[in-house]
């Protein structure tokens, strides 16, 4: 079964269990998905591939963690928390990110592979990371690949 076709079945359960606030999150998602799915000229009923899906709950999650730091610095933290109650909900959907650890050893390895070491890093930082972010493309976050690979220029 598809992520679009769980979300689907998603929404429904949260019909019938009346959680309003996960209806509201999944009926979001489905709605960003349709939207992505014209933009990519599937028409409005088209199915995304599970990384196109991914990809979209991925910019919906960051949406709701720029709103939570503008609620937070705006001095607003009740609508801070709402939107964290949303986040909790979207990353549910979202497959788990590696940890800095079992990034390193991918980072080491793509260094050798490019013929990289200490003294030439540093220039060849982005294309070390730009290498590193196309191998695991969805299953690390960017900021922790950006850091490892910074405690290896160390």
């Amino acid at each position: 079964m598809s992520l679009q076709s769980n979300l689907k079945e998603q929404m429904k359960e949260a019909m019938k269990a009346k959680d309003t606030v996960r209806l509201s999150v999944v009926r979001g998602l489905m709605a960003a998905m349709g939207n992505e799915a014209i933009a990519t000229g599937k028409g409005p009923a088209g199915e995304l591939t599970d990384e196109e899906a991914i990809a979209v709950i991925r910019k919906e999650g960051k949406k709701r963690k720029d709103s939570i730091e503008q609620f937070t610095n705006g001095g607003r933290p009740e609508l801070a928390e709402s939107e964290k109650v949303e986040l909790a909900i979207i990353e549910t959907y979202l497959p788990t990110l590696m940890s800095a650890e079992q990034v390193k050893p991918i980072v080491e390895a793509k260094m050798k592979e490019l013929g990289l070491n200490g003294s030439t890093l540093r220039q060849a930082q982005g294309k070390l990371m730009q290498a590193v972010m196309h191998e695991l493309k969805g299953k690390a976050d960017g900021m922790v690949v950006k850091n490892v690979v910074e405690s290896l220029l160390a």
